[in-house]
């Protein structure tokens, strides 16, 4: 029996969602985006689950659409790439509408994901990379937007998000060019967070996430990460209005209570995201 093409594992609080075609350098498929969808909802749901690394298995994080679904497109004007999205997501809550388009849903998930981007990221990889509250990179990852060279545009809202990632003109730079980029150089201009050494690099990945799982307010992340992707939508008037609105409601959490407690009393945190 096949592997899924997407595996989900928990362990000490941290989701792990690895994109899983090895031998394709993981180009996504119809089955891909099914099961992707369903291991970030598992993940938004479990209470046990505190932080989520995207990952992709072998030596490459996702190469892209797959290539023979991309020929069915090119042989069919297209009528191949289904033009409506999957349902909303569910998740027991009111969300925003710029985060229920195809694949513009990860910021509507309430808790960090890291793309840890462990080899090549390419086209609509590049745009999953993207779509992650930060982006960790191997030594050897490898970057490119791939489109223009593939006759496309700026796809699925990557037009909007870069230049707030890297900068107008670095985006122009990347779209228009579809140049391959290093991790070294990711990281200068703003695309990754870190770089680590290849040979170390999930552990250090999994250091971080513990880190996160553990020392800090899950409630805290859940309210920060809407703050943040919100706020590329609005005004300063309205991030003042909201921070001021979540730093009240905080105080009569019981995480809050437990980040002073544990301070004074020299413990580590026992956060509850209550």
């Amino acid at each position: 029996m096949a592997e899924p093409a997407v595996l989900y594992a928990v362990k000490e609080r941290i989701a792990t969602v690895t994109l899983n075609r090895p031998d394709r350098l993981n180009a996504f498929n119809a089955e891909m985006e099914t099961g992707l969808r369903e291991a970030m909802e598992q993940a938004a749901r479990d209470e046990a689950v505190r932080v989520i690394i995207l990952t992709g298995a072998g030596r490459g994080f996702c190469a892209g659409a797959d290539m023979e679904r991309l020929s069915g497109a090119a042989g069919s004007g297209g009528a191949t790439i289904p033009r409506e999205g999957p349902k909303p997501l569910d998740l027991g809550r009111k969300l925003r509408a710029d985060f229920q388009h195809r694949y513009s849903y990860f910021p509507a998930i309430p808790k960090p994901i890291i793309g840890a981007i462990n080899g090549p990221a390419a086209g609509l990889g590049f745009v999953f990379a993207c779509y992650c509250d930060m982006r960790f990179a191997g030594s050897e990852a490898i970057f490119t937007t791939s489109f223009a060279r593939r006759g496309l545009i700026a796809e699925y809202g990557l037009a909007w998000l870069l230049p707030r990632l890297v900068g107008p003109g670095r985006a122009a730079d990347l779209l228009f060019s579809a140049r391959r980029v290093s991790a070294q150089e990711a990281a200068e201009i703003g695309l990754v967070t870190r770089v680590f050494p290849q040979a170390e690099f999930m552990p250090q990945v999994l250091d971080y996430a513990a880190e996160l799982a553990t020392a800090v307010s899950p409630r805290s992340l859940a309210v920060m990460k809407r703050q943040l992707w919100d706020a590329m939508l609005s005004d300063l008037d309205a991030a003042l209005t909201l921070a001021t609105e979540e730093m009240r409601a905080s105080f009569h959490t019981a995480d809050f209570k437990e980040g002073v407690a544990h301070f004074v009393e020299k413990r580590p945190a026992r956060f509850t995201g209550k």
